[in-house]
C-alpha cells in the first residue's frame, strides 16, 4: 500500500490551482506602475494605456509619429521621446493577447480588444460620454489605475 505525501499533494495542489487561475484570467499582462512622464504627457490626452497592451513594435512607431499621432500632433523633445520608447519597449505585451501588432496600431482594434468588447454595440460607442472605444475610463472607472476589471466597469447611459 502506498502513502501518499500530504504535503507534497498539497503544495502539487496549490500550484495547479495557481497555475488555472492564471489561464482562467485570460493571460492578462501584470500591472505596470507607470513612470511619471508617461502619465504626464501621454496621459494629459487620454488614458496611459498599460504598456502590455500593445507589442513593442507598435509602441516604436507610435513614438515614432508622434508629430501625426492619430490625428494630432503629440511632439515632444527628443529625450522625453527616447525615455518613453526605452521604457515602453521594456514593458510592452509580449503575452498571447498583446503579442500581434493590431491594425494602425490601434489597441481597439487588437483582437483580444474586440473579443473582449464584442457585446458593446456600434451605438453604444457613439454615446456622447463614451465617443469612442479609445476612451477607457469612459467605463472603465479606475483605467487611470491600469485596472480594466469587470468588477470596475460602469457603462453611461
Amino acid at each position: 500500500m502506498k502513502v501518499l505525501n500530504l504535503p507534497r499533494l498539497a503544495l502539487a495542489s496549490a500550484a495547479l490551482m495557481a497555475a488555472s487561475a492564471a489561464l482562467a484570467d485570460g493571460d492578462r499582462a501584470p500591472r505596470i506602475t507607470p513612470i511619471p512622464v508617461y502619465t504626464q504627457e501621454c496621459g494629459a490626452c487620454h488614458v496611459a494605456y498599460p504598456p502590455g497592451l500593445l507589442p513593442a513594435a507598435s509602441w516604436q512607431r507610435l513614438m515614432g509619429n508622434l508629430p501625426r499621432h492619430f490625428g494630432t500632433d503629440a511632439s515632444l523633445d527628443t529625450t522625453t521621446t527616447a525615455s518613453l520608447s526605452a521604457w515602453l519597449s521594456a514593458h510592452a505585451g509580449t503575452r498571447r493577447q498583446a503579442s500581434a501588432e493590431p491594425p494602425q496600431d490601434r489597441i481597439s482594434l487588437a483582437p483580444w480588444f474586440v473579443r473582449e468588447h464584442r457585446e458593446v454595440s456600434a451605438a453604444d460607442w457613439k454615446r456622447p460620454a463614451i465617443k469612442s472605444a479609445a476612451n477607457c475610463a469612459a467605463c472603465h472607472t479606475q483605467a487611470a489605475q491600469g485596472d480594466f476589471s469587470e468588477r470596475q466597469i460602469r457603462i453611461p447611459r
